[in-house]
């Protein structure tokens, strides 16, 4: 729309994009940009250096950022046993079970962000793989969502816990926040997401991880960080 590219051009006027900085700077550059009448999320991307083809190259996780999301709680659904039922709404899931929520998402239900399990229902939920695999909503170990602490695991996604995997291209990113958040809350955000990609290195990776790493709001110009 011409108004968007206005708004872009004005906020591209006399800068380099190429030019990196240090995390707070950058932080800095994105609240500066003309902002659109919404608080914009503010996300990192990091390009990695690992080949997304090889499984053993593969980075996927999930961090609780040290100052949350802001904005509106994660819906959860958390398959779980009939025991855990109760504590897991109380926790915040919006639906909690076991074959009653898988037949209800096979009906078509889908109102939920994140979904959590314990273990011993990934042999219930396995039938959902081909529903939930497509839209990232499977559960996994590997992301934090697979865990026998299944109550916990639902206040924390809830709360806003960042669950993150590499793309095709290599490149791993994450919501760390909005635009009207403190500086130093950011940064504290940025710093912990960018620390637990690099502490995820594969073994298997040689050369150069971390390639790029770039930060921006939903609608704003992305900035190179300094690494």
């Amino acid at each position: 729309m011409p108004a968007t590219g206005k708004r872009l051009r004005s906020d591209l006027e006399g800068w380099d994009r190429s030019k990196t900085m240090p995390l707070g700077e950058a932080i800095s550059k994105v609240k500066s940009f003309k902002a659109p009448k919404f608080d914009q999320s503010v996300e990192v991307c990091l390009h990695l250096g690992i080949d997304a083809k090889q499984a053993d190259q593969a980075v996927r996780g999930s961090i609780s950022l040290p100052h949350g999301l802001g904005g509106a709680a994660k819906r959860v659904v958390a398959f779980c046993s009939d025991d855990k039922i109760e504590d897991c709404k109380a926790a915040g899931a919006v639906e909690a079970g076991g074959e009653a929520v898988v037949k209800k998402i096979e009906d078509g239900w889908m109102e939920f962000d994140v979904a959590v399990a314990s273990p011993d229902m990934m042999r219930v939920i396995s039938k959902l793989g081909r529903v939930l695999g497509p839209k990232g909503l499977m559960p996994s170990p590997k992301s934090g969502s697979v865990t026998p602490q299944v109550v916990d695991a639902v206040k924390e996604f809830a709360a806003g816990k960042v669950e993150f995997r590499n793309d095709a291209g290599g490149n791993v990113h994450a919501a760390i926040g909005k635009v009207s958040f403190e500086e130093d809350k950011l940064t504290e955000n940025a710093q912990a997401f960018i620390h637990q990609i690099q502490r995820m290195q594969p073994a298997s990776v040689k050369g150069v991880y971390i390639k790029k790493i770039s930060i921006s709001g939903t609608m704003t110009p992305g900035v190179l960080i300094e690494e």
